[in-house]
């Protein structure tokens, strides 16, 4: 296997895992931002993937994870802006890597995007990436999971219906889950006491759900709402 895809929404903890299997196998681990290599590297982006993959064979075992991979690996059209060429380099000289992967030994690539729609087919082809995996929203269960895990270092007086907050995060990634054990700490410095009771959890998961619901309304009416 050369590479592997994970794709899913954001804050789903595909990064997490990707340093979590590195870590496993012992790995050296190599994180590149794509969208990164674009924004500030206007030119170079070319010469940044061959140096990123000379470097990743002079520190093998080393895994390579490129998040949102859909900055660089996005759809190829024949016309384009100067940016979109340098787009269009920069995928060509990642592809041309992954195809001499062969020559490089003990050295993994992982890819992260919340779009794979937008993913150029060559990229995706049986060679290069060849394994495609899901990283979803956490279910019920598992939300309830992670919130236990962000909520046991903090002081709590009385029972904490965990249960009822998941019920109230549908839709939440790890990071707003943790962001509710924030908030609840907030409201119980608001309320001048030094431990959380279950109403602080209460109060923070429906202040993250309202905020939720504007942001994704905001969202909508800036890409429908124009004439």
């Amino acid at each position: 296997m050369q590479g592997v895809l994970l794709y899913g929404p954001p804050g789903t903890g595909k990064t997490l895992l990707a340093r979590a299997i590195a870590s496993n196998i012992d790995a050296n681990f190599l994180k590149v931002v794509s969208s990164a290599i674009i924004d500030k590297y206007i030119g170079e982006s070319a010469r940044l993937i061959r140096e990123m993959f000379g470097y990743a064979r002079d520190h093998q075992p080393c895994i390579i994870f490129m998040d949102e991979i859909d900055a660089i690996g996005g759809r190829r059209f024949s016309e384009g802006t100067s940016a979109d060429r340098e787009i269009q380099r920069t995928l060509m000289e990642l592809l041309n890597q992954l195809d001499g992967f062969d020559q490089l030994g003990k050295v993994k690539m992982i890819m992260a995007t919340n779009r794979p729609d937008v993913l150029d087919p060559a990229l995706l082809r049986p060679g290069r990436l060849d394994r495609k995996i899901e990283i979803p929203l956490p279910n019920e269960q598992s939300r309830m999971e992670i919130l236990k895990i962000h909520a046991a270092g903090i002081a709590k007086h009385g029972e904490i219906d965990y249960e009822a907050v998941v019920k109230l995060a549908e839709g939440f990634n790890g990071a707003d889950l943790r962001n509710v054990c924030t908030e609840a700490g907030m409201s119980a410095i608001r309320a001048e006491r030094d431990y959380v009771i279950h109403e602080d959890f209460m109060k923070a998961v429906r202040k993250l759900n309202e905020a939720k619901k504007l942001e994704s309304s905001a969202h909508y009416s800036a890409d429908f709402g124009k004439d």
